[in-house]
């Protein structure tokens, strides 16, 4: 079943004056597809949240950062990330998006979206975070704020799962210390923002809350299809969550351009239909063309409809990454 799909007008007011490959046309694509899929009927205007909300993700002094600089009418806030008159207003809007796409899969079930931008898993408590050289396109933490509304409306235990091709790094540490959040990054090896390795499992009592799973280079679908059923649906079966908070990117789809990764339709289509029993808040993140042309659907109609078989044979180094992970892991859960 598909639920509520959230997105407003104002999303499409952070945008550069210069070409980026964050931009409002990604957002276009996707409306497009919604349209395609006929769940226009689906749409909702979501409500911002106020700044109070904000610093409850992130550091006040962070918080002014941003907002001073747009006042002021600064173009960059690094050399990756882009400010804009309209980019507090849209970052508002995308936190509460996220909230309400969260509290609409704790409240009704299926498939939820937040069509959000700027994205947000970059952003850490100080903006940049875990050491990364910016904030990779990310204002505010999207994803935070999914998980303060399952918090406000008693939820202990929350998972999180990220397959974006890049690391959630700020949501990693915005939660590294949390036990309750359980988050789960499936993400290519070694490219930007440079974490997310087998051995950061969280820290002091929230060790083994975080799995991440970085994939070899030109990793394909055999590839993540073993990965997700071994360790991403392992964890799931022993979370058992009343819902799962998504977030959603689609660069690393064959041809995308931001990455070496080689997926397709095929994957999108297998995580979508394999998460079909569970209640679903999927925040967008990343994912620039051909990922959103065929990735986004390929995961809404896996979701509702599609069966997609797992077949192939993931590469040696694919195998190896699993086993790894599985044996650090295995304190904490069983595969």
């Amino acid at each position: 079943m598909i639920g509520e799909i959230y997105y407003s007008r104002k999303f499409l007011q952070h945008k550069s004056e210069n070409y980026h490959p964050e931009n409002p046309g990604r957002l276009w694509v996707l409306m497009s597809a919604i349209r395609e899929l006929m769940l226009d009927d689906r749409i909702l205007e979501p409500t911002p949240v106020d700044e109070n909300f904000v610093k409850k993700i992130h550091n006040p002094a962070y918080v002014e950062f941003v907002k001073r600089a747009i006042r002021e009418g600064r173009r960059y806030l690094d050399p990756d990330t882009y400010i804009s008159p309209g980019t507090w207003d849209a970052a508002l809007m995308a936190l509460g998006a996220s909230r309400l796409s969260a509290l609409a899969a704790l409240r009704y079930g299926g498939l939820n979206m937040a069509l959000v931008r700027p994205p947000g898993h970059h952003a850490g408590k100080r903006g940049k975070a875990m050491g990364a050289p910016t904030l990779g396109f990310c204002i505010f933490n999207n994803m935070a704020a999914a998980v303060l509304a399952l918090r406000e409306e008693g939820i202990k235990k929350i998972l999180v799962i990220d397959f974006d091709a890049h690391h959630g790094n700020g949501t990693q540490e915005i939660f590294w210390y949390d036990p309750d959040v359980i988050h789960i990054d499936l993400h290519e090896r070694d490219i930007y923002p440079w974490t997310g390795y087998e051995t950061e499992i969280g820290g002091g009592l929230a060790k083994g809350s975080k799995v991440n799973i970085p994939m070899p280079h030109y990793s394909n679908d055999a590839d993540y299809i073993f990965a997700w059923n071994e360790i991403v649906l392992a964890v799931v079966e022993n979370v058992n969550p009343k819902i799962i908070l998504l977030s959603a990117g689609f660069d690393g789809f064959k041809g995308d351009g931001l990455t070496t990764l080689k997926l397709t339709e095929k994957f999108f289509s297998y995580a979508g239909a394999s998460l079909r029993k569970y209640s679903i808040a999927f925040i967008f993140e990343g994912g620039y063309d051909v990922g959103l042309k065929k990735g986004f659907p390929a995961f809404v109609k896996g979701y509702e409809e599609i069966e997609v078989n797992d077949n192939g044979q993931p590469s040696y180094e694919t195998l190896k990454v699993v086993e790894e992970i599985k044996d650090i892991l295995s304190p904490w859960w069983s595969f």
